[in-house]
């Protein structure tokens, strides 16, 4: 299959000269499994993925006990997880001009010290509008890290090692989004939801410094300018790409789907046939060990069945496991969370690093704009998704899901299409120019 024949494949060909570097190690001095450095690196920003989803999806888990202390419905205590996400997907392009000024390291830092700052806060909020008000502070502060982690890999990493490296930072995800809300949920249980988001804020901390300690020194990044014009021209040369947008809108669709059912999820299992105690519920998010394991082998899925192929394995994981969710069967419920995690997490680490590659220049805008479609689909899938249940149930949250899913196969059937249409042409060109 020719590197362009995926609606989401990475052309090689646009990486930095894959082929020279990576043949001749003497001639690249950036990092590679094994490398002195490497393991360092990370590890560290595994730490920055871990605080980063357990401060950004702390409330997700206690929306509702936070219902029932504010007195509000589903949608507005939702309000709490979509008001951090939407913000960061607002501000992750900004800051990431920042990123490219100053330099990734220092974004990074900076931006994960105010959001730990803000969420020891968050625990003393006298009301909705003032959690939801933190919330969105603490998406912003969020917005520094994304984008600037994965233009620092793309520069400090050699292409053939991207996906995996990516890959890990992908699974710090997994690993914070799985504990901020096994710990809240066991916390809450027992002190309230006040306390369990304050816990989740000390283990941000702990994260933090760690990152800071653990993170070496960039070595290829060059500084840039802050010049409005220059930022426009490589945005608008970022959204001109065909396939670069296609990315964009496969990782909003993919988490649409994963925002909307990990909103909702806590709502359905309190309730009959289920009634499951706060503390069990928060234990369902193990489940995001298995994000852990696909995020960090999708660069094995890409070499064994191409970029396409793993979009398409990983769209038909996530189906299944909406649909086995269905059932009123906690076991089979479990085993469609398995499955939903398992597809998501793997799309989104193949979706990423074929941003990072794709783009030869601008990498810190090119992330920034795939995070921002990222976060907004995690924004509207939240929101869309309390909406659906209140008006549908757990039917209508699914429903909604399947109808994002469409659009990833969609999008990828698309771009492969384009893409041959593209080779033909090129192909005529070749033979009438000889």
């Amino acid at each position: 299959m020719p590197p362009a024949s995926s609606g989401a494949s990475a052309t090689h060909a646009a990486a930095p000269a894959p082929s020279s570097t990576d043949a001749s190690p003497e001639a690249d001095s950036r990092l590679t499994p094994g490398g002195p450095g490497y393991r360092r690196m990370s590890f560290a920003l595994f730490l920055a993925g871990v605080a980063t989803f357990a401060l950004l999806y702390s409330t997700q888990a206690l929306l509702p006990l936070v219902s029932a202390d504010f007195g509000v419905s589903a949608s507005t205590a939702s309000w709490t997880v979509s008001a951090a996400t939407g913000a960061l997907a607002l501000f992750v392009l900004p800051l990431s001009a920042l990123s490219e000024r100053f330099g990734r390291r220092t974004l990074m830092t900076v931006s994960l010290t105010v959001a730990v700052v803000v969420g020891l806060l968050v625990p003393f909020a006298p009301s909705i509008g003032a959690l939801v008000a933190l919330r969105a502070v603490q998406g912003a502060a969020l917005a520094g890290l994304p984008a600037s982690a994965m233009a620092f890999l793309a520069e400090e990493v050699r292409p053939k090692a991207l996906v995996a490296a990516i890959g890990m930072f992908v699974a710090g995800n997994s690993i914070g989004g799985m504990s901020g809300r096994v710990i809240t949920g066991w916390v809450a249980q027992a002190w309230g939801w006040r306390v369990a988001v304050g816990v989740v804020g000390v283990v941000a901390v702990l994260c933090a410094l760690a990152f800071r300690a653990l993170l070496p020194a960039p070595r290829h990044f060059t500084a840039g300018s802050l010049n409005p014009k220059a930022l426009g021209r490589t945005i608008r040369s970022h959204l001109a790409n065909p396939l670069l947008c296609r990315l964009y809108a496969i990782g909003a669709l993919f988490m649409t789907v994963f925002g909307a059912v990990y909103t909702v999820i806590g709502y359905r299992l309190t309730e009959a046939p289920f009634s499951l105690p706060q503390g069990i519920i928060g234990s369902i998010f193990l489940v995001y060990l298995v994000g852990t394991v696909s995020s960090a082998a999708a660069g094995k899925l890409v070499a064994r069945l191409g970029r396409r192929g793993a979009l398409y394995l990983a769209v038909s994981t996530t189906a299944g496991g909406l649909l086995l969710s269905l059932s009123d069967s906690l076991a089979m419920v479990l085993l469609g969370l398995v499955l939903i995690t398992a597809g998501f997490f793997a799309g989104h680490a193949v979706a990423s690093s074929s941003v990072s590659r794709t783009a030869t220049a601008g990498r810190a805008q090119a992330s920034a704009l795939y995070q921002s479609a990222y976060y907004l689909g995690s924004s509207a899938g939240g929101t869309l998704g309390a909406v659906a249940f209140h008006s549908g149930g757990w039917a209508g949250t699914v429903g909604l899901g399947l109808l994002a899913v469409l659009g990833v196969v969609s999008i990828t059937v698309w771009g492969s299409h384009a893409a041959r249409v593209q080779e033909r042409h090129d192909r005529r060109g070749l033979v009438a120019a000889h």
